[in-house]
């Protein structure tokens, strides 16, 4: 019997686990299942290509006292700038990393392609997966850097080579875990390779949180401020409808965003919250807008859920997979202000029929505590 089988004694406290993920410059959806992950392994160290306390804000506090293990590449001036134009440099990041002494090792990958450390065959690597990274697979991006056309030919040769460089990767893999259905289907298209899926963890409030809100109650926008995202879709329609809507999040559109809610009392732009302060605003929330394209997963929608608010959902990628419609939510087709206006009338009309104690049964589903039992279950079986 090898360190990785098991029988009946075996205990995960056995195993020496390390944990990989891409970087820590911002705090998302990938950053919270790092916290789930380093519940279950709090003594693992994180390997990962470069920090940033500073942009990581409050929320960096939840990290300060872990064991974080940079690459070289965090002694560069200006690294949390340079790590995309310089990301032909990604190889050369992952492959630094020694993991002896390790059982398993835990990657959690997606942009910066962190599956790509080094192994041996003692060693069993679970990744996982995000996404494959979008911007080599034609995927929308937080940023339209392709309309300038040094940047684009700049890309197409560098990407070019990333995407030999994230196949051979994936090969290197012993068990991919998806986030999605969506991710698993991708995995196997660029990958060839099959996937267990596990959706992330999600903090589901207590019951008290849930309840009906009035007719006049806002609409609920919250994401990272991206173009992909379109928080500009929710604030157009909601202007053209003259409904209320606040707009939670940061990111490069947030100018745009301010912009175009100027002079509009009834768009109310807040940018970056607290979670105790993101709550209040799920709670008192009338509905949920979500006009994300081709979302890897989408925790946003699980949280409004689990408050009991019906979602306003884009038929797109990982939600597809997390709102029921008619019974946790509805869907519009394109990513359009028109679109977007037709199911916010037809979801006020059929406003009643959503229950919120339904709604947030619903987004039980995916909790952390059955993220971490599941995770668990197949780390060690």
């Amino acid at each position: 019997m090898t360190k990785l089988q098991t029988n009946t004694n075996y205990r995960i406290s056995n195993m020496k686990v390390a944990l990989v993920h891409d970087y820590l410059i911002d705090f998302g959806g990938g950053e919270r299942v790092l916290l789930a992950l380093h519940e279950l392994w709090p003594e693992a160290p994180v390997f990962t290509a470069i920090t940033d306390p500073q942009k990581m804000g409050p929320s960096w506090k939840k990290f300060a006292c872990w064991d974080i293990r940079t690459s070289w590449f965090q002694k560069i001036p200006g690294h949390t700038r340079l790590i995309s134009p310089l990301r032909f440099l990604l190889p050369y990041i992952w492959e630094s990393f020694d993991f002896s002494g390790f059982d398993v090792v835990i990657s959690s990958s997606a942009w910066a392609i962190s599956k790509g450390i080094i192994t041996t065959p003692e060693q069993k690597h679970f990744c996982y997966c995000h996404t494959p990274p979008r911007f080599l697979y034609g995927y929308p991006q937080a940023r339209e850097w392709t309309k300038y056309w040094p940047v684009r030919a700049y890309a197409s040769l560098i990407n070019h080579h990333l995407r030999f460089y994230d196949w051979s990767t994936s090969q290197r893999v012993d068990q991919f875990i998806a986030n999605s259905q969506e991710v698993r289907q991708r995995i196997r298209k660029f990958y060839q390779q099959n996937a267990v899926v596990i959706h992330p963890p999600v903090d589901i409030p207590p019951y008290a949180a849930v309840g009906k809100t009035s007719k006049d109650a806002p609409y609920l926008f919250t994401s990272r401020l991206v173009s992909y995202k379109h928080p500009e879709l929710a604030i157009e329609a909601c202007l053209s409808l003259k409904r209320q809507l606040v707009v939670v999040g940061d990111g490069p559109m947030m100018e745009s965003a301010h912009r175009l809610a100027h002079g509009h009392p009834n768009i109310k732009v807040v940018g970056h919250v607290s979670d105790q302060e993101l709550g209040k605003y799920y709670q008192s929330a009338k509905a949920f807008i979500f006009p994300v394209e081709e979302e890897d997963f989408g925790i946003a929608p699980i949280e409004a859920q689990a408050y009991g608010k019906p979602v306003i959902a884009l038929w797109s990628g990982g939600t597809k997979e997390t709102v029921i419609e008619g019974k946790t939510g509805i869907f519009f087709k394109e990513p359009t202000v028109d679109s977007l206006k037709k199911a916010i009338l037809k979801f006020e009309k059929e406003q009643k029929k959503f229950d919120p104690q339904v709604i947030r049964k619903w987004a039980e589903n995916f909790s952390k505590e059955r993220f971490k039992k599941q995770i668990k279950e197949l780390i060690t079986s």
